[in-house]
C-alpha cells in the first residue's frame, strides 16, 4: 500500500507524543484507575474519567497512561488513543499550570471575544494551543461555554470568569502569575489545571459549594416572572387511550 494514499488535512491537531515516555503514574494511580472502572456496569464507560485522572498525574495523556487504561479496561491502546485524540479536553502535550480558555463563539464573539483572545495571546506571548516557556499558562480558543448571559466569557482551569474585558483579563493573568488567591465569580477558588482534572475524574476536592449556584443574569427571567405573577400554563391531561380497534374510548 502506498504511503501517499491517505493525507491528513489536520496536520496541526497532533497525536499523543509517544517519544515522551516520562510519567508520574504510580501503583496508587493504577489503583485509582481501577476504582473508576469499578463504578461502571460496563468498565469501558470509565475511559473518559480515567483519562482525566491520567492528565491530573502526568499533565497530559501520556503513553504510560494510554497503556494503563487499555490494560485495565481490556481494550487496545489504539482504542484509548482514538478517544483521547478525538476530544479537545485531552492534551497531547504538556500544558500550563493554569489553562486559559477564551470563548469566541456567537454572542461572545459579538461582545468582544476575539479581541479578548488577541489581548490574552499578546499578554502571554503565546498563540492558542501553546504554553508559556515557564509552564505557567496555556491558551485555548473555546467553543460555546453555554454562558451567553455573561458574555464574553473566559475560563481558567474550567472555572468561569464572566463579563470579561481586556483590563479584567490583564488583572486576572497578573494575579495568577503572582500566585495570588483567585476565585471564580461563579465557582471555586482556583488551584491548578491538574487539580481540576482530578475533580473531573471523580475525586471531589470539597469545594463544590464555593461561589453562587447561579448569577443574576441567569435568574433575571425568574425574578421578573415572580414579580409579575407569571406562571407556566396548566398542562392538559393526556388524551384517552385508543381501544384495540383504533377508535377513541
Amino acid at each position: 500500500m502506498s504511503g501517499h494514499e491517505f493525507q491528513s488535512w489536520f496536520p496541526e491537531s497532533g497525536g499523543i507524543d509517544y517519544d515522551d515516555v516520562s510519567t508520574n503514574i504510580t501503583e496508587a494511580t493504577l489503583d485509582e484507575l481501577r476504582s473508576i472502572a469499578d463504578r461502571y456496569p460496563q468498565a469501558r464507560s470509565a475511559l473518559l474519567p480515567m483519562l482525566h485522572l491520567v492528565q491530573s498525574v502526568d499533565g497530559r495523556v501520556s503513553p504510560a497512561g494510554v497503556k494503563a487504561c487499555a490494560d485495565i479496561l481490556g481494550i487496545t491502546t489504539a482504542q484509548v488513543s482514538g478517544v483521547a485524540t478525538f476530544y479537545t479536553m485531552y492534551r497531547r502535550r504538556p500544558g500550563g499550570t493554569h489553562h486559559v480558555g477564551v470563548c469566541t463563539t456567537a454572542l461572545c464573539a459579538v461582545m468582544g471575544g476575539d479581541q479578548l483572545l488577541d489581548r490574552v495571546s499578546r499578554r502571554l506571548g503565546i498563540h492558542e494551543g501553546e504554553t508559556t516557556a515557564d509552564g505557567t499558562f496555556s491558551l485555548e480558543r473555546l467553543e460555546c461555554n453555554a454562558a451567553c448571559d455573561f458574555a464574553p466569557v473566559m475560563m481558567v482551569n474550567w472555572e468561569f470568569f464572566d463579563n470579561m474585558d481586556p483590563q479584567k483579563a490583564d488583572e486576572l493573568l497578573d494575579a495568577l502569575a503572582a500566585g495570588d488567591t483567585v476565585q471564580s465569580p461563579r465557582g471555586a477558588t482556583l488551584t491548578s489545571w491538574q487539580d481540576a482534572e482530578r475533580v473531573l475524574a471523580g475525586f471531589p476536592d470539597g469545594r463544590a459549594d464555593e461561589g453562587p449556584t447561579a448569577g443574576e443574569a441567569s435568574l433575571l427571567g425568574l425574578r421578573v416572572a415572580r414579580e409579575r405573577g407569571w406562571q407556566a400554563p396548566d398542562v392538559p391531561p393526556p388524551a384517552a387511550a385508543d381501544d384495540e380497534t383504533g377508535g377513541a374510548q
